[in-house]
């Protein structure tokens, strides 16, 4: 009868040794597969948030262009350099730069 007892009790031991080895294989497994993600997202949140600075820098550079668009003397200059646009009794010369 000792032997049927401690043979149930080895089963019941091992089964529930089973038991926990699988849970904790489950935990462990959702909990490297959410760590990776927190991972990945924080990769993507670092890129994201360079691509927001690098287009509210854009947005400034358009918003002073618009500003200085504004000024009638401002497009008349920019036209001149830009587009070679003359006033009646111009002459344009034009001198290479530097860096060509």
């Amino acid at each position: 009868m000792k032997k049927r007892v401690k043979s149930k009790t080895k089963f019941r031991l091992r089964l529930l040794t089973l038991i926990i080895l699988l849970l904790i294989g489950t935990l462990v497994t959702r909990v490297y597969k959410d760590l990776m993600q927190v991972i990945k997202n924080k990769s993507e949140i670092a890129l994201l948030t360079n691509k927001y600075n690098s287009l509210l820098h854009d947005e400034e550079s358009l918003q002073s262009e618009i500003t200085k668009l504004q000024d009638s003397d401002y497009v008349a200059r920019y036209a001149r350099e830009k587009w070679l646009y003359t006033l009646p009794d111009e002459i344009i010369i034009k001198l290479p730069n530097k860096e060509e």
